[in-house]
């Protein structure tokens, strides 16, 4: 049986590709414009832009709006542990703190009623100037401190002042799922909106059955993956047998 001919998006990613492995294109090099490219490989723009797409779904190359294509620095691969105080450890992150309202899927997500008051911290995890991960952490308004540091970019000092005033837990609930991002995650995360993202929503109830916390992480499919461990109790197994 005779293989399918590549595709031209194929044949032009796969050139772009070993030119990258090679050190011709380094990294953080800007590629050629896309219309220098099409010409190139005779193709059209369209056509062009499709197998830059497979490069940046690979995590090879990085489009940034209004500048090019440039190709990424190695990508160090992010793991979210799930579970307990269940984190991802950057190198760097920049952090927003803003109150708003609760409004549709909010207010369901926190069981509270509409326009109750919240906290909103963003949370952009980063890599040298490679964005890594989004989260937005949802907490109700009474559990915000009234000397709050509303603004502040200090990830630390923002969530000690947070767990001090929080009961304790009961439940964390982790729902993940892979979808496309959104034009805005996209535009954050600098990635592809052809490139599937791990979207996970974390829900925090404390011991009366309150949700304190809700977070809302978004991390870019070619660098993250998620760790659940079970661990089974020394009595479980002794039943089991």
């Amino acid at each position: 049986m005779s293989r399918p001919v590549p595709s031209r998006r194929q044949t032009i990613a796969d050139d772009l590709r070993h030119q990258i492995s090679t050190g011709h294109f380094k990294a953080g090099e800007r590629l050629p414009s896309e219309a220098q490219l099409a010409a190139h490989y005779t193709v059209s723009t369209p056509t062009l832009r499709s197998a830059l797409a497979l490069l940046e779904g690979e995590g090879l190359v990085e489009k940034i709006h209004g500048s090019g294509n440039f190709v990424r620095h190695a990508l160090r691969k992010i793991t979210y542990v799930g579970g307990g105080d269940a984190a991802i450890a950057p190198r760097g992150a920049t952090v927003r703190t803003a109150q708003l309202q609760a409004h549709g899927h909010l207010a369901d997500l926190l069981n509270v009623p509409p326009l109750s008051p919240l906290t909103e911290i963003i949370y952009v995890t980063h890599e040298a100037k490679s964005p890594h991960s989004l989260a937005r952490i949802y907490i109700p308004g009474d559990l915000t401190p009234t000397d709050s540091p509303v603004g502040s970019s200090v990830p630390v000092a923002i969530a000690t002042r947070f767990v001090d005033l929080r009961p304790p837990l009961a439940e964390i609930q982790e729902r993940l799922s892979a979808r496309l991002p959104t034009q805005e995650e996209a535009a954050i995360l600098r990635i592809s909106t052809s490139l599937a993202v791990l979207s996970l929503t974390r829900v925090a109830t404390d011991v009366t059955g309150r949700v304190v916390e809700a977070a809302l992480l978004v991390l870019p499919g070619d660098r993250a993956d998620a760790l659940f461990t079970t661990r089974v109790m020394a009595a479980e197994r002794s039943a089991k047998k």
